[in-house]
């Protein structure tokens, strides 16, 4: 049996630079890291290039998100951002346990994030009444010119999809009814009011991506085996909110 290729730091961060990164960005990632090979020291040093392809100038985030279809105003989030853990994958896992982490407090889809303005993306999260809204980190990424990039998965894994439905108040996305979430910090425990996801519905964001290639808010690449997309956050509601906001069910359908 032949041994596995092993996949460099020095591939990932050419992949990355090819891709489009640069010193400054303040990039989300989503990932599959198993699709990307055999990552020469896992996915601390794959974390170590993302921050290191940003700069001291930029900031990595990663979602780490603990909201599930069980929760509701009966049974409303318990979070606790130094232990609960997160469900995207070994990568946010790893990234949100790193010491220079930041995680917002959001008790549903909080982010992680490293670098210059860590502080700023993360501030505030837990008054978010909608948890990828204008007051989010999400939409936050896009007024600062920010991009997503999707490593070894493709746009149905894009949080940022989410914000345009937030934004737009599509019909099938939302519980109705807010529930009372406990965050549990270092002093006594916070309790915020907020709405939270309504799980259940299909939704086919992977189908607006040639569109998005079309209209240069998308870049595809490839980062050690796996596919990689690079997507602008400003561009990509410019295209896609007024859509949205015409069409409320657009993302529901598969064609």
């Amino acid at each position: 049996m032949s041994e596995k290729r092993v996949i460099t730091i020095q591939e990932i961060l050419a992949g990355l630079t090819t891709l489009g990164v640069k010193h400054g960005f303040n990039l989300l990632v989503h990932s599959s890291l198993s699709k990307v090979g055999h990552i020469e020291g896992g996915a601390p040093a794959f974390i170590d290039t993302l921050v290191t392809a940003v700069g001291s100038e930029g900031t990595v985030l990663v979602p780490t998100l603990t909201g599930n279809e069980l929760l509701s105003k009966e049974n409303p989030p318990v979070f606790d951002p130094e232990n609960s853990p997160c469900w995207t994958g070994q990568l946010p896992e790893t990234f949100r346990q790193r010491k220079d982490a930041i995680r917002s407090l959001h008790p549903t889809h909080s982010v992680a994030a490293v670098g210059k303005h860590a502080g700023y993306f993360t501030a505030g999260h837990e008054d978010s009444l909608l948890p990828c809204g204008k007051d989010s980190p999400y939409w936050k990424l896009a007024e600062k010119q920010g991009y997503y990039l999707f490593v070894g998965v493709n746009l149905d894994s894009c949080t940022f999809m989410h914000t345009l439905e937030e934004i737009t108040g599509v019909p099938y996305h939302m519980q109705v009814e807010k529930v009372s979430a406990k965050i549990i910090t270092g002093k006594s425990p916070l309790t915020r009011d907020l709405y939270i996801h309504k799980y259940g519905t299909r939704v086919y964001f992977a189908k607006v991506e040639p569109l998005l290639l079309e209209k240069g808010a998308l870049i595809k690449g490839k980062i050690g085996d796996a596919e990689a997309l690079l997507l602008d956050a400003a561009k990509t509601a410019e295209i896609l909110l007024p859509i949205l906001e015409n069409d409320k069910l657009f993302f529901t359908r598969e064609g």
